[in-house]
C-alpha cells in the first residue's frame, strides 16, 4: 500500500498542473529571457508573468518581487541586504528564538561580524509577545525578522502588530512566509512587512526557487554580483521552468485558499482527535486556535520520536527531537517553549497537505497507536510476533556499530578521575588506550580479555550478528594475541522484534566464531529498548609478544590494512541510500576476520598494533602517537577508502560521531591546507570493524604489504609513517 505522506511542511510534492505549466520551458521555451529574439522573448513574457501572479498572491506591486533560489537565500538577501545597506544608521536587530534556521543562522552570522542581535523569548504556545518587542527596541534597531507561522508547531505569530511596533521604532520588518503561504491569507499590506520571504517547495512548486517582496523604496546590499538581473538586486539568469512553476503555484493557492484551509484544518483535527483518543494524555504543542491549519505537533511522553518514526515505515512525519547514545537533540523551537525533555524527546510533527484524504489519516492514526503502544513501557509485556519480510535492524536504535561509543571527550573525563589497579601481574591495563587488557598468568602465558557490543550497522540479522563477532575478536588479534573462546553480550527488544531475529543475530556470530576456530560457551542477556550484540573474548598470548599502542617508534611506517568509511555508509544504509552492491562491500568489508593481517603483522616485525573502531583513524592513531611519545606523517591520498564514502559524505551523510572524533583530535593534528572538509571528516570517520593500524620498521614495510596480499588482505596500505616529535598527527595531501 501506497506510504502515507504527512511531511507537507518539510516538503510538498509539485502539483501536475504545475508541473503541466513549466514542461514547455524545459523543452521548447528554452530562451534566454536577457535575449532580445523570439526565444528570448518567450522567455522574458513567462518570467513577467510568474511574477504577476506572485504579486497577486502576496498584494504587492510587480516590481516589488525578486526571484530567488528559495527560502533559505530570500531570507538571507533580506537580512544581510538591510543589515549593510542601513549599517550607517544601525547595527541591531531583533528576531525570535523560534526562527528557522535560514533566518536564525543568518543573525548569528551577523552577530559574529560585529552586529548585536536580541532574541524575543516566546511563551508556551511559541507566541512572540509584542510587548517583548517594544522593549528591545533602540535607536540603533534597523531590522525586525519575525516568522509568520512557525514550521514545526504551526503557531501563528502576531505579525501585523509586531510590524506596528518596528515600524514605529524606525526599523524596517521582514517575515518568513515560507509556511504560512498558500495555507492562510499573506497579504503584505494586512502584515505591515515591508520584506516576506517565499519558499517555492512549500506551496506545490519544485524546489530550487523562492521569492523576495520587497516594498518600494526599501534599500537592499547585493548578495549576489553579475548582471543586472531582478532589477539589478540579485544578478543571475532567471530560472525560467521553476519560476514559472512558482507563479502557477501561487495562481493555484490563491484561487483554491478560501476552500482548502478549512478542508486541512479538519483533516488535521481528525488526526488529533483519532491521536488524543487513544492516548488521553497526548500533548498538543503550539497555540490551540493561533496555528497553521495543517499542522499539529504532538507529544509522547517518555517515547524517542525517532523510534516510532523508525517503526512508522508506512507513514511519513517528523521527528522534533533526535535521540544519540551520548545524548537528546531537542530543537530550539521546542526548547525556546519550554517543552519538558520527556515530551520533547517524543515529539512528532505531522503536517497534512493538498493530496491528504480521510482515509490516510485514519491509516495514520491506526499506525501511529500500533507503534506507540507496542513501546509504551508496561510490566509483562507480551513478545512480538513474527511477521513475513525482512527486518532492517538499523531502524530499530538511533546509534550504528561503533559510531555509538560515548564521545571520548566525555570519557575521558570520566576515566581520568578513576583509580587505576596495582597489581603486577597485569601487562596491559587501563592506563593506556589499547584494545584489550592482558594478564600475566606465568612466564609463558598471559591471558588477552576484550568486551565489544553494539547497535546494528547493517540490517540484515545475521550479518549483523557476524560483523559484530569479527569487531569483538579484532580486539584479541590486535594485541598479538589468539582467542580462545567467547560469552554473547546481548540485549533484545522483545517486544519490537521478534525472537527468530535474536535467532539470527546468534547464528551470524557463531559462524564467524566456527571461521576463528573458537567457542561461543555462555552470555548474558537483558531486555532493551533496541538490539545491541557482542561478546567478551577470552584469548592468549605470551607475555613477550604482546603489541600494545606504545611501541612505535621514529621511523616506523605505519600501514592499514581495511578502507575507511563504515560509518558514512552504515549512516547511508539506515537512510535507504545505500545501493545492494555497496551493501555487500560494506558488509563483506565489516565481517571479514583480522586473523591473518595479525599474523601477517606478527611476521613482519610489527611494534605496535591496533585496531580501527569508533575513535576513527586519527583518533586511534593518535592514541599510538601518545603512547610512543611520537609524531605521525599520514599520507591522505594513500589511505584506502570504501567506494562511494566521499561522495555520500560530500552530499552530507556522516554519523554524529565522525564530527565528535574530529573535535576530539583537532588540538593534535594539523592538516595540509590542500585537504577539504569532508576528507578531514573521512580520516575521522566513526569506524566498525576496521582494520589494523600497524606501525613496524620501514624496511619491512614492503614485506608486511607482501604478506597481506599473499593472505587476501588486499586493501591494505602504507598510509605514513612516524617521526620524532612531539606527540600528534601531521596530515599531508
Amino acid at each position: 500500500m501506497k506510504p502515507v505522506y504527512l511531511d507537507y511542511n518539510a516538503t510538498t510534492p509539485v502539483d501536475p498542473r504545475v508541473a503541466d505549466a513549466m514542461l514547455p520551458y524545459l523543452t521548447e521555451h528554452f530562451g534566454n529571457p536577457s535575449s532580445s529574439h523570439a526565444f528570448g522573448a518567450e522567455a522574458r513574457k513567462a518570467v513577467d508573468r510568474a511574477r504577476r501572479q506572485v504579486a497577486a498572491l502576496l498584494g504587492c506591486g510587480v516590481d516589488e518581487v525578486l526571484f530567488t533560489s528559495g527560502g533559505s537565500e530570500s531570507n538571507n538577501l533580506a537580512i544581510k541586504g538591510v543589515a549593510e545597506a542601513y549599517r550607517d544608521r544601525g547595527r541591531h536587530i531583533v528576531t525570535s528564538a523560534v526562527e528557522h534556521p535560514a533566518v536564525a543562522e543568518v543573525c548569528r552570522h551577523l552577530a559574529a561580524r560585529g552586529w548585536r542581535v536580541t532574541w524575543l523569548p516566546v511563551d508556551e504556545a511559541g507566541l512572540v509577545d509584542p510587548a517583548d518587542l517594544a522593549k528591545a527596541m533602540t535607536p540603533q534597531t534597523i531590522l525586525v525578522t519575525v516568522m509568520h507561522a512557525n514550521n514545526e508547531v504551526g503557531t501563528i505569530e502576531p505579525v501585523a502588530e509586531l510590524a506596528a511596533i518596528a515600524r514605529a521604532g524606525g526599523a524596517l520588518f521582514h517575515s518568513d512566509c515560507a509556511q504560512s503561504l498558500g495555507k492562510i491569507p499573506v497579504r503584505v499590506d494586512a502584515l505591515g512587512a515591508d520584506l516576506v520571504s517565499v519558499a517555492g517547495h512549500k506551496l506545490y512548486a519544485p524546489k530550487g526557487v523562492g521569492a523576495l517582496y520587497v516594498r518600494g523604496g526599501v534599500r537592499l546590499a547585493k548578495l549576489i554580483h553579475g548582471a543586472d538581473h531582478e532589477m539589478d538586486r540579485r544578478a543571475g539568469t532567471e530560472n525560467v521552468p521553476e519560476i514559472v512553476g512558482l507563479g502557477a503555484a501561487c495562481e493555484i493557492a490563491g484561487r483554491e485558499l478560501d476552500a482548502e484551509a478549512p478542508r486541512l484544518a479538519a483533516l488535521r483535527d481528525r488526526l488529533q482527535a483519532g491521536l488524543a483518543g487513544r492516548f488521553p494524555g497526548l500533548r498538543v504543542n503550539g497555540h490551540p486556535e493561533r496555528r497553521l491549519p495543517n499542522t499539529l505537533s504532538v507529544s509522547f511522553r517518555g517515547l524517542e520520536a525517532n523510534t516510532i518514526l523508525a517503526e512508522l515505515d508506512g507513514v511519513a512525519a517528523s521527528a522534533g527531537a533526535a535521540c544519540h547514545a551520548d545524548g537528546v537533540d531537542v530543537s530550539a523551537v521546542l526548547e525556546a517553549m519550554r517543552v519538558p525533555l520527556e515530551e520533547a524527546m517524543g515529539t512528532i510533527r505531522f503536517s497534512v497537505g493538498r493530496f491528504s484524504t480521510e482515509a490516510e489519516v485514519d491509516r495514520a492514526v491506526a499506525a501511529v497507536a500500533d507503534v506507540v503502544a507496542r513501546l509504551a513501557p508496561r510490566e509483562g509485556a507480551a513478545p512480538a510476533v513474527a511477521v513475513p519480510g525482512a527486518f532492517r535492524l538499523t531502524q530499530y536504535t538511533h546509534g550504528l556499530g561503533c559510531a555509538c561509543k560515548l564521545r571520548p571527550q566525555l570519557l575521558e573525563e570520566v576515566l581520568k578521575r578513576l583509580p587505576r589497579p596495582d597489581d603486577p601481574a597485569i601487562l596491559v591495563g587501563t592506563d593506556t588506550a589499547d584494545d584489550a587488557a592482558v594478564y600475566r598468568l606465568d612466564a609463558e602465558t598471559a591471558i588477552v580479555e576484550t568486551v565489544d557490543f553494539f547497535t546494528p550497522v547493517v540490517d540484515d540479522p545475521y550479518d549483523f550478528g557476524a560483523v559484530a563477532a569479527a569487531n569483538s575478536l579484532s580486539d584479541i588479534y590486535a594485541m598479538g594475541a589468539r582467542p580462545l573462546f567467547a560469552l554473547n553480550i546481548v540485549g533484545f527488544p522483545s517486544a519490537r522484534l521478534p525472537m527468530s531475529v535474536l535467532e539470527a543475530i546468534l547464528q551470524g556470530a557463531l559462524d564467524k566464531a566456527a571461521e576463528a576456530g573458537i567457542a561461543v560457551i555462555g552470555g548474558h542477556t537483558v531486555d532493551d529498548t533496541e538490539p545491541k550484540f557482542g561478546w567478551a573474548v577470552t584469548g592468549i598470548v605470551h607475555p613477550d609478544r604482546v603489541l600494545t599502542n606504545r611501541g612505535a617508534r621514529p621511523g616506523d611506517a605505519l600501514v592499514l590494512t581495511k578502507p575507511i568509511g563504515t560509518g558514512i555508509l552504515s549512516t547511508a544504509l539506515k537512510r535507504g541510500l545505500l545501493e545492494a552492491p555497496r551493501v555487500a562491500a560494506l558488509v563483506a568489508t565489516m565481517a571479514a576476520l583480522n586473523r591473518a593481517a595479525a599474523e601477517a603483522a606478527q611476521a613482519a616485525g610489527a611494534r605496535a598494533c591496533t585496531d580501527v573502531t569508533g575513535f576513527g583513524l586519527l583518533g586511534h592513531l593518535l592514541e599510538m602517537m601518545q603512547g610512543a611519545g611520537a609524531r605521525a606523517v599520514v599520507e591522505a591520498g594513500a589511505v584506502p577508502l570504501l567506494a562511494g564514502a566521499l561522495e555520500l559524505a560530500t552530499g552530507g551523510v556522516i554519523p554524529g560521531g565522525s564530527r565528535d572524533n574530529m573535535e576530539h583530535v583537532a588540538p593534535h593534528v594539523a592538516y595540509a591546507a590542500a585537504l577539504g572538509d569532508m576528507r578531514r571528516l573521512l580520516l575521522n570517520d566513526a569506524q566498525t570493524s576496521g582494520g589494523l593500524l600497524i606501525a613496524l620498521p620501514e624496511a619491512r614495510a614492503a614485506e608486511l604489504l607482501d604478506r597481506l596480499g599473499d593472505a587476501g588482505v588486499a586493501a591494505a596500505a602504507r598510509i605514513g609513517a612516524v617521526e620524532a616529535a612531539p606527540p600528534g598527527i601531521r596530515v599531508v595531501a
